[in-house]
């Protein structure tokens, strides 16, 4: 029963694939990610960029649709104050204002999607944000730097005319 939970929810967003500690920190000492930052992760699972994120300093929101995730999330995060998780469907979420940084998990079938999201977002936050993107890079958008499996993108508000 729960490996078909697990199926159906992945129709909705990207399957469950966790991310790795090792690879989350070296990407985030590359970007200086620290306290002046807020990361939100879209598609947040267990936790673990959160976590992390979380010990660089910076305070760290995440969407997930799945609720078993979701509170394995919580429980792993218990008592990390700068840790928010959220049964959300990251598509139609709202990210807090203060939002400098975007965490996906990437892929091709949801990139048109994330740009749309990524683009409502900046315009109605009137503030470029990030997007650091895991797996596939972005066709559509040029990256504005590249570490190891890890592309990052800036967006602009008003940038994307089709977003």
């Amino acid at each position: 029963m729960l490996i078909l939970f697990f199926g159906a929810v992945s129709f909705v967003g990207a399957p469950y694939v966790p991310s790795q500690k090792k690879y989350i920190k070296r990407v985030f000492k590359h970007l200086e990610l620290g306290s002046d930052d807020v990361l939100v992760d879209v598609g947040s699972g267990d936790g673990v960029v959160l976590r992390v994120a979380s010990r660089f300093g910076a305070r760290a929101v995440g969407y997930e649709i799945n609720p078993v995730l979701v509170l394995i999330s919580k429980l792993l995060s218990f008592g990390d104050r700068r840790v928010t998780v959220s049964l959300e469907n990251s598509w139609s979420a709202k990210f807090p204002s203060e939002t400098t940084i975007v965490y996906a998990f990437s892929v091709t079938r949801d990139e048109r999607r994330l740009l749309k999201l990524m683009q409502r977002e900046a315009n109605r936050l009137q503030k470029p944000l990030k997007l650091l993107c895991h797996a596939s890079p972005l066709q559509s958008i040029e990256a504005a730097d590249v570490y190891e499996a890890y592309h990052l993108y800036i967006f602009h508000p008003l940038q994307l005319k089709k977003a």
